[in-house]
C-alpha cells in the first residue's frame, strides 16, 4: 500500500472546515482527480457512504466508500468499499482561530491496470494531488475568513 501523509493550517473554525469535509460531495471542489461523487447517504454515526469517479494515471475509476469513525469536529475515517483500496484518516485540531488539519492516505494502485513501472510516478502524482486538494480547500475556508493583516 502506498501512504501520504500531509497537514495544513487553515485560518478557519474547526466546525467549519470539519462540515465541509464530511460531506463527500464537496470533494469535486478542491479536488482536482475526483471527477463525481454520488449517491452520497449520510450513514448512522454522522458521516456518509457514497459513490465516486476518480482520475488516476488519465484512467478513470469507480469506487465507493464509507466513514467508518466519526468523531464530531475531531476525526473522520473512510474506506472504500469498491473501486481502488483505500483508507483515509482525517485529523482536525482546533489552534486559536486556526484548525489543524491533518489527512493520513492510504491506498493500493492497481498495478495490473498501470504496470509496476508507472507505480513511483503515480505516487509521486498522487502526492502533488493530497497537496493542492489541502491548498484548494485552505483557499475556499480561508476566503470566507479572511486572514488578518
Amino acid at each position: 500500500m502506498a501512504k501520504v501523509q500531509k497537514n495544513i493550517l487553515i485560518h478557519a473554525a474547526t466546525d467549519k472546515v470539519f462540515a465541509f469535509m464530511n460531506d463527500p460531495r464537496n470533494l469535486p471542489v478542491i479536488w482536482p482527480s475526483m471527477v463525481e461523487v454520488k449517491n452520497a447517504v449520510l450513514n448512522s454515526i454522522g458521516g456518509y457512504d457514497f459513490e465516486w469517479v476518480y482520475k488516476m494515471a488519465g484512467m478513470h475509476f469507480n469506487g465507493a466508500s464509507k466513514t467508518t469513525e466519526y468523531t464530531l469536529n475531531k476525526r473522520i475515517i473512510t474506506e472504500s468499499t469498491k473501486g481502488i483500496e483505500s483508507r483515509f484518516v482525517w485529523d482536525y485540531k482546533a489552534e486559536g482561530s486556526y484548525t489543524k488539519l491533518s489527512v493520513e492516505i492510504e491506498y493500493k494502485i492497481p498495478i495490473p491496470l498501470i504496470g509496476k513501472l508507472a507505480e513511483a510516478v503515480i505516487v509521486k502524482q498522487n502526492e502533488h494531488e493530497a497537496d493542492n486538494m489541502l491548498k484548494n480547500l485552505k483557499d475556499r475556508m480561508e476566503i470566507e475568513t479572511p486572514v488578518p493583516v
